[in-house]
């Protein structure tokens, strides 16, 4: 799929992964819409200029994740939707059974499973509704959606059930999505990152960061959220990339 003139809608884009999505797309000549809970993408828009839209929405929100989607929609004009990269999601951390006995707060798993994986359905149901109206690109096809999973999914740390299931779930969702919508000539992919310098990672120990970084084969340090936005756009414009998860972890296996 060829990206310039076409819009995206990325969520999570007030910083991390999806700012630097969003700012990737526009510099190849796309037009986004940028999605998250946070007043600041309203800043993140502004700044990369006329091509940019902003929208406050939450992805567990059927209602706002539709306006989300229809104001791509109208960016996108004769176009409509070209695709979605959905980076919303929430780390949590917690065990089954506290130093004290007490068991996890099933309250907390449940935000983590309806943010991280029935929010990511929630986005894909509203972008495929959307694209599918579209008419057939010069590859044939009428959309993308990169879903955002981790590589929690597979190497699950203590204290990370709800985390890892969500993942897990959205990594799930990747091949059978792909198979239905394949009859509409939308791709579904996900990409699964490892450990990457994000807002969220800022608030770490700097032991904890360094125990990280040393887990790490090569290239010897976290991931940038530039290289997340380089795999992103390669999804996009490879049509032969479809229904797979793709790790982007530079090697690390976590204990």
């Amino acid at each position: 799929m060829d990206i310039h003139n076409r819009c995206f809608l990325i969520t999570g884009a007030a910083s991390g992964l999806g700012a630097a999505t969003a700012g990737r797309l526009i510099d190849l000549g796309g037009k986004v819409v940028l999605c998250d809970l946070s007043d600041g993408v309203f800043d993140q828009a502004e700044a990369l200029g006329e091509r940019a839209r902003a929208v406050k929405g939450d992805v567990t929100s059927g209602e706002q994740m539709a306006q989300a989607v229809e104001a791509a929609v109208t960016l996108g004009g004769e176009h409509g939707l070209a695709g979605v990269v959905h980076c919303a999601g929430v780390v949590s951390v917690a065990k089954l059974v506290d130093r004290e006995g007490h068991p996890a707060d099933l309250d907390a798993y449940a935000r983590t499973i309806q943010i991280n994986l029935v929010g990511t359905f929630n986005v894909m149901r509203l972008a495929a509704a959307a694209m599918a109206k579209n008419a057939p690109c010069s590859s044939g096809e009428r959309g993308v959606i990169v879903n955002t999973a981790s590589i929690a999914a597979f190497d699950g740390q203590v204290g990370q059930c709800a985390y890892s299931a969500s993942k897990a779930g959205v990594v799930g969702m990747s091949l059978p999505a792909a198979r239905e919508l394949s009859r509409h000539a939308i791709r579904v992919m996900a990409i699964a990152p490892g450990v990457f310098e994000t807002p969220m990672m800022s608030e770490i120990p700097r032991d904890a960061h360094d125990a990280l970084v040393a887990g790490v084969p090569f290239p010897k340090r976290l991931g940038r959220a530039e290289e997340f936005a380089l795999l992103a756009e390669q999804i996009i414009t490879n049509p032969m990339l479809n229904g797979e998860v793709i790790r982007l972890d530079g090697g690390i296996r976590m204990q």
